[in-house]
């Protein structure tokens, strides 16, 4: 692997160990709660971190596939692996470009950008949960810029709420504010659109 893409990887791994701790809270009685993305409960949150589990591994091959999300009762397990399958694939995956569409990817920004994408659900999911797990500032500092560089003025209004006020100065702050997460305000229904 490339340095880019060993660093990315590296990244993608702490995103992951983040995410773990809020996944442990979610039962099937937490799957009809709301969460920071307005309209999304946790069960619908959970399906599209699947989704986006599998794009991101298959990512790692050059192909990506839309499947059926797993039942609402083996959830977080099937999360768990595809955690797993995900990181093992790019360990193994050296590609330096991926194909999403015509579009060539370099690969270590789409491996940072599934760092970003674990990690924001992460929080949405401690949220929802009542875990209210904090993004490690660490993590966020090094996601910031991976933010600022895959979220354009476009994805605003359509994939992403306008960027908000920061609650405070730390980098978890910066980031979640960034993507348009209300720290400041009730724990769920903070964030206006569908998903990250």
């Amino acid at each position: 692997m490339s340095p880019g893409l060993d660093e990315a990887v590296e990244l993608l791994d702490r995103a992951l160990a983040y995410t773990r701790v809020s996944l442990a809270a979610v039962d099937q009685a937490s799957l009809d709660r709301p969460t920071p993305c307005a309209a999304w409960n946790l069960d619908q949150l959970l399906d599209h971190m699947a989704d986006a589990l599998d794009a991101f591994t298959e990512a790692a091959g050059g192909w990506v596939e839309v499947r059926r999300p797993a039942p609402a009762e083996t959830r977080v397990g099937t999360l768990q692996d595809k955690a797993c399958a995900l990181l093992g694939a790019w360990t193994m995956a050296a590609p330096a470009a991926v194909l999403v569409g015509d579009l060539p990817v370099e690969a270590s920004l789409l491996v940072a950008a599934a760092a970003l994408e674990v990690t924001v659900h992460g929080w949405d999911v401690a949220q929802a949960t009542g875990r209210r797990t904090p993004v490690p500032d660490e993590l966020a500092r090094e996601l910031l810029p991976v933010a600022r560089a895959v979220v354009s003025c476009s994805d605003r209004g359509v994939r992403f709420a306008a960027e908000r006020p920061a609650a405070d100065s730390s980098d978890a702050a910066l980031l979640l504010a960034f993507l348009g997460r209300d720290l400041t305000g009730p724990p769920a229904r903070n964030h206006a659109n569908r998903h990250t």
